[in-house]
């Protein structure tokens, strides 16, 4: 028989869908459940207050989020077990604190946490170690590089010393501290010490704290390229993810040139291995590269290249987005009827899979193209079609609803009001998942890139309903925030 999924279990399983509200509903009534059983501040309150931190964390709650730790934290541990939750809960509490922005109340919590866990453990068990770590982190990131390397290289003793696979990310949180050092001191040493699975998580720790808002990252990260090199090889696939991040930072720093050469390295381990898949998303990748380098021909020819990789795969869902962004490459040269007819196809490949979303996309795509030549019957069809199947807070549904209030007021180019439509996507977020009849309205603007909401009742809320619409409204904040980039497309 199988084991029925925790609720936290499945409350993440919601968020990777992203189903915030979902999510928070499942762990709310979870909370609930357990306070009515249990009554509140004992350790079965406490793990269920944790476990919805953990998920509005990821949500992007921050401010919930240290609520429920520090409602957790604050259960003392009564045996061994329970002391040991409450040190978890109160590491949990400062690594929220530091996500906030609130480093001082952080390196508060951190510190009186290690205290903890020094008296709990001893300095040489790898749960002391747990503490260090988070707290050289917080350390580096508040520039104290070398009380931050000292911590690391205690922490590193430590797990190394027990033999913990936890090692792997404080060796890259100290590799962060030494390069931040600015010495010629090596940033990877020891690697062949280490078995191949616990090089790959290195990787993957260094590479998920990187801000790619710090041109000094790029070094970081060209060093790590060339340690996996020479430890794993060329086409490892924790090489290639090291690869195609410095390829990402690329993008964000402005260095179009060197992302170019960077995914071309991509391309070519894919090509070598066989791997078509992969193989066809670094085109893809390439030839936005090479046109965001104003290189529009060889962006051009890379996209045929791809169509042609994509017919041999034959999936719909990826053969329609290399049409999609093939059609607006061309249209964007100058050549609208070839544009057209790689929409057209676009749209026809979506809809022989399965995906809602790359219909959606699909069917914006070709509606803008539609509007800007003038052919807005055709181009109101085509939006409605696609926006009537995308998430609402979706970058694309956010510009293509925008161009279709051009398209009804008979404009053929401008994207209308785009800051009234996400005021619109954001409370038509907010609409759909509360009691129909709660608001009177519900007013939304973006002022300065924050959203400025009033709320007005139309009557009393019932009990839980007042709480609920304020999540509902903290995670619309949270899933717009999140998904609402730059337009994809111009207008």
């Amino acid at each position: 028989m199988t084991t029925p999924a925790a609720p936290v279990e499945t409350a993440f399983a919601l968020l990777r869908e992203g189903r915030l509200v979902d999510a928070q509903d499942l762990m709310t009534r979870e909370l609930q459940a357990v306070t009515a059983r249990h009554g509140r501040g004992g350790p079965e309150w406490a793990a269920a207050q944790c476990d919805l931190g953990n998920v509005l964390l990821h949500a992007d709650q921050l401010d919930r989020a240290i609520e429920c730790f520090r409602h957790a934290a604050s259960v003392p541990g009564h045996d061994h077990e329970s002391r040991k939750d409450q040190l978890t809960y109160r590491m949990n509490l400062g690594t929220a604190l530091r996500a906030a922005g609130r480093l001082e109340e952080s390196e508060k919590e951190l510190r009186q946490g290690l205290e903890e866990r020094l008296a709990f453990y001893g300095r040489e068990h790898p749960g002391y170690a747990f503490g260090l770590e988070p707290l050289a982190d917080l350390l580096l990131a508040r520039g104290d590089v070398r009380q931050a390397r000292r911590i690391a290289d205690e922490a590193v003793l430590n797990l190394w010393r027990n033999g913990h696979e936890r090692v792997a990310a404080v060796l890259a949180l100290r590799a962060a501290a030494i390069h931040a050092a600015g010495t010629d001191e090596p940033m990877f040493e020891g690697l062949d010490q280490l078995p191949d699975a616990m090089v790959e998580r290195l990787s993957a720790y260094l590479i998920e704290r990187l801000d790619h808002r710090d041109p000094a990252a790029k070094g970081l990260l060209t060093a790590l390229v060339a340690a996996l090199e020479e430890r794993l090889g060329a086409d490892h696939q924790a090489t290639l993810n090291a690869l195609s991040t410095l390829a990402n930072l690329g993008r964000d720093l402005g260095d179009q040139h060197g992302r170019v050469e960077v995914i071309t390295r991509v391309l070519a381990s894919y090509d070598r291995q066989g791997r078509d898949e992969p193989a066809l998303m670094a085109a893809l990748a390439l030839a936005m590269a090479q046109h965001e380098a104003d290189d529009d021909e060889a962006a051009l020819r890379t996209y045929e290249s791809a169509n042609a990789r994509a017919e041999r795969i034959g999936r719909p869902e990826l053969h329609s987005e290399v049409l999609r962004n093939w059609g607006i490459a061309l249209k964007e040269a100058g050549r609208p009827e070839p544009a057209e007819r790689r929409l057209n196809e676009a749209l026809a490949q979506a809809r022989r899979g399965a995906d809602y979303e790359t219909v959606g996309r699909a069917g914006v795509a070709l509606g803008l193209f539609l509007q800007h030549e003038g052919r807005l019957p055709e181009a109101r069809q085509v939006l409605e079609e696609g926006l009537a199947v995308l998430n609402p807070a979706h970058p694309d549904a956010i510009v293509g609803r925008s161009h279709l209030g051009a398209v009804r007021e008979g404009r053929t180019c401008g994207c209308g009001d785009l800051s009234g439509t996400v005021a619109d996507a954001f409370r038509e977020f907010v609409l759909t998942r509360i009691p129909a009849d709660l608001l009177d309205r519900l007013e939304v603007s973006v002022e300065d890139g924050n959203f400025k909401v009033g709320v007005h009742l139309r009557r009393e809320p019932a009990e839980g309903e007042l709480e609920r619409l304020n999540y509902v409204m903290q995670a619309a904040h949270a899933e717009f925030r999140r998904r609402v980039g730059e337009p994809r497309y111009a207008g």
